[in-house]
């Protein structure tokens, strides 16, 4: 009942959140599932490493895909998240953690710089964050 309650409620959050407020809740997710990765591989359990970083991997890949080509920041913002995904490969490959760390870095540094324009946003002094991506 209570789980029930609660998807229910994340549902609810989803559907009402505004373009940035997805994108910041994507960026939650990347980072929880990227440390998740992380402590995975730090204790050898690789199949729930693979199964964390994969789910970063689906997140980055949702942001390349909804991202807003004629944006002037497109571009970059679509090989950084190419990099990620090839850090993010190279970490579950190679059962290594630096490169999952790095990525869980920029991931963070990425999050604060969509709350920081969710917030100009908010005053109307900048082009909102969720614009950038569809």
């Amino acid at each position: 009942m209570i789980q029930a309650q609660r998807n229910k409620y994340l549902e609810n959050t989803v559907q009402t959140a505004s373009p940035a407020q997805l994108l910041i809740m994507l960026c939650d997710g990347a980072i929880r599932f990227c440390r998740a990765g992380i402590e995975a591989l730090k204790t050898t359990n690789y199949q729930d490493a693979n199964t964390n970083l994969v789910k970063v991997q689906d997140i980055i890949s949702e942001f390349s895909i909804t991202i807003d080509r004629d944006a002037p920041i497109a571009d970059d913002l679509l090989r950084l998240y190419e990099y990620f995904n090839y850090r993010l490969i190279e970490a579950n490959m190679k059962k290594s953690v630096e490169p999952a760390e790095e990525v869980l870095g920029y991931l963070v540094q990425l999050k604060e710089t969509w709350l920081q324009a969710a917030k100009q946003v908010s005053v109307g002094s900048a082009t909102p964050a969720g614009a950038l991506h569809g």
